[in-house]
């Protein structure tokens, strides 16, 4: 009897942190979609000051734990400040000031919900600024591989797999964009290790706007004024026609310019719940010569088989760079 192996998978988004709305005719019979495979660099925010983790504040007497004993935990997002919006690490900070150190309201948003809490702010005895006690972050920066852009609407879909943050789970994002981004080097996948991409952003103007992240990726729309000249045109084709055997991603590497790798699909599981309905693995000798195989970054890859899109790339095997994930195209219009 042959032993089965479990091999662990890692998420592709590769991030600047340690750290893909609804599409309209997105998936519709002889839809046209441009092909993507270009790399992109996401910042994405809610609209907000995301606490990433809590810390004393030493005050002229002691030290004070201000928004641990509010009940504020890591991951929860300030909305507002005595009902005034918080968008910003600077919103909040003006926030504390204008408190002089008396109590203030806070409003919290966490897992999808709302909720208001009382805080006082402690007077920093070093820095004499008015503190509670967090660290905090109000955008999230990553590189990430666009999948498709809906010919007619200028939709797109990206990554194949949800941002690796519980506040931006399945949740409306605000003031969030895309830029053009190129990749300066590699960091090789090897056995028990991920690889990731390094990339830099082109410019400071966005070629699209992020409107929503889910399970299934980033969502959004390009700007009308962004090249498509280059861009290979196809329909998809839903999982069922999805065949084991040869197959192709169109990935970037290197630059900004996508290319094509050879695949061999190994498995179809269309019911398959968690992005992971192919298993690829990558058979082209360049691709494995230049990044090991799969890498951090390359997640949202399209996988074309019989000249149609039918999935992107999601995961990589920890224990073999050369195999992966990959979700089915029509799961990412579904969402």
């Amino acid at each position: 009897m042959r032993k089965r192996i479990f091999f662990p998978a890692v998420l592709l988004l590769a991030a600047c942190f340690m750290f893909g709305g609804t599409t309209t005719q997105v998936g519709a019979e002889g839809c046209e979609y441009y092909l993507g495979g270009m790399p992109a660099g996401f910042t994405l925010s809610e609209g907000g000051a995301e606490i990433i983790g809590l810390n004393e504040v030493a005050g002229e007497d002691g030290l004070y734990s201000p928004a641990e004993k509010a009940g504020i935990k890591a991951g929860d997002c300030i909305v507002a400040v005595d009902d005034i919006a918080v968008k910003s690490i600077a919103d909040l900070n003006a926030a504390m000031e204008r408190s002089c150190g008396k109590k203030i309201k806070l409003t919290i948003k966490r897992g999808g919900e709302t909720a208001e809490v009382e805080i006082t702010p402690v007077k920093d005895a070093k820095t004499g600024k008015f503190k509670i006690g967090v660290l905090i972050r109000d955008t999230l920066t990553g590189i990430g591989t666009v999948t498709y852009i809906n010919k007619e609407t200028l939709r797109f879909g990206a990554l194949g797999h949800a941002v690796a943050t519980d506040n931006l789970s399945d949740l409306g994002i605000a003031d969030s964009k895309v830029y053009l981004c190129s990749i300066v080097g590699v960091n090789k996948g090897v056995r028990g290790k991920a690889g990731e991409l390094r990339g830099l952003f082109m410019n400071d103007k966005p070629i699209a706007k992020a409107e929503k992240v889910c399970a299934s990726g980033l969502y959004g729309t390009f700007n009308k004024d962004y090249d498509f000249s280059h861009l290979k045109i196809l329909e998809s084709a839903p999982i069922s026609e999805a065949k084991i055997g040869k197959a192709c991603i169109y990935s970037t590497v290197d630059g900004i310019c996508p290319q094509e790798y050879q695949i061999s699909i190994v498995k179809v599981d269309a019911n398959q719940k968690d992005n992971k309905n192919f298993v690829v693995k990558i058979t082209d000798e360049r691709l494995i010569d230049e990044t090991g195989g799969i890498v951090q970054g390359m997640s949202g890859s399209p996988i074309v088989q019989n000249g149609k899109l039918i999935g992107a790339i999601t995961h990589v095997f920890l224990n073999d760079p050369t195999r992966g994930y990959g979700i089915g195209i029509e799961k990412m219009f579904e969402n």
